[in-house]
C-alpha cells in the first residue's frame, strides 16, 4: 500500500497543507493551538488516526523550536522544575496511545472534539484556576490528564495551560515550559504512535509533508505579529476551534 498522499485527492492534499499553514500562523501569532487546530482540521476530510498520524512531525518540530527559543541550559532548567510532569503525563501518555486503534472512531471524535471545545470556550469567557503553591499531586493528576487525552488525540496543551496559568507562570517562562512540555511530549507521541501502528509507512510521508507549510506559517505569523490585533485574532480562533470542536462531537455523537 502506498502513503496516504498517494491516495488522497487533490483537493484534500490543498486543504490538509492549508490547514498545516493556517495552524503554523495561528501558533507563530499568539503561541497556542497548533495541534487543535491541525487535527480539527485534518479530521474534516480524515479518519481521526490518520489525522493525528498527520499532527505528529510539524508539532514535533514546532516545540522543538519554541522549547530552544532561550538556548538548551533553560529548557534544561525547565525539565528538572517540571520533571513530575514530564515523567506522569509521558507514562499515561504511552499507554493512552494504545487505545486508538481499539476504541471505535465515533469515540475517538469525541475524545478530540470534547477537550478542543472545552479548552477554547474557557479561552473565550476567561475561565482561569489559581494554585498558591506548586502541589507534587497536582502536577501529577493534571499531567495524567494532559498524558491521557494527549495519547489518543495529540492534544494535550488545555491542561497544561490551565496548570501553568493556575501557578501565575511568567509569559517568557510559561512559552519555554510549554514547549518543552509540547516538544518532549511530541517526541514521547511519535515513539508511542510508532508503537502503535498510527505513525507508519503510510502515514508518516503525509505528516512529513505537513512540515513545511507549518513552519511557513509560523514564519508569517511571526512577521504579523506587529501588524495585527493579536487579541482580536486569538479570539477568532477560539471560536473557530469551537465551532470546529462541536463538528467533532456531533460526528462522534452520530457514529459519523
Amino acid at each position: 500500500m502506498g502513503s496516504v498522499l498517494s491516495i488522497l485527492p487533490l483537493q484534500d492534499i490543498a486543504l490538509a497543507l492549508a490547514v498545516a499553514t493556517f495552524a503554523g500562523v495561528v501558533k507563530g501569532l499568539v503561541g497556542f493551538a497548533m495541534p487543535m487546530i491541525l487535527i480539527s482540521g485534518l479530521s474534516l476530510i480524515l479518519p481521526p488516526e490518520v489525522a493525528l498520524a498527520g499532527l505528529i512531525l510539524p508539532t514535533l518540530v514546532a516545540n522543538a523550536m519554541q522549547a530552544l527559543a532561550q538556548g538548551w541550559r533553560a529548557a534544561a532548567e525547565s525539565v528538572l522544575r517540571f520533571r513530575v510532569f514530564l515523567v506522569v503525563g509521558g507514562v499515561v501518555l504511552v499507554g493512552s496511545a494504545q487505545l486508538v486503534g481499539v476504541v471505535p472512531q465515533h469515540v475517538l471524535l469525541l475524545g478530540i472534539g470534547l477537550p478542543v471545545t472545552l479548552f477554547a470556550v474557557m479561552q473565550l469567557v476567561g475561565v482561569q484556576f489559581r494554585l498558591a503553591q506548586r502541589s507534587p499531586r497536582i502536577e501529577a493528576a493534571v499531567a495524567a490528564f494532559a498524558g491521557f487525552i494527549g495519547g489518543f488525540s495529540g492534544v494535550w496543551g488545555p491542561p497544561t495551560v490551565a496548570y501553568l496559568t493556575a501557578l501565575n507562570t511568567p509569559k517568557a517562562d510559561s512559552m519555554r515550559v510549554q514547549g518543552v512540555i509540547y516538544g518532549l511530549g511530541a517526541v514521547v507521541l511519535a515513539g508511542a504512535h510508532l508503537g502503535s501502528g498510527v505513525l507508519n509507512t503510510q502515514t508518516a510521508p503525509f505528516s512529513a509533508s505537513l512540515i513545511l507549510p507549518a513552519m511557513l506559517g509560523m514564519w508569517i505569523g511571526g512577521r504579523l505579529q506587529r501588524r495585527v490585533d493579536q487579541a482580536l485574532f486569538r479570539r477568532l480562533t477560539l471560536i473557530v476551534l469551537v465551532v470546529a470542536g462541536l463538528n467533532l462531537i456531533r460526528r462522534g455523537l452520530l457514529g459519523m
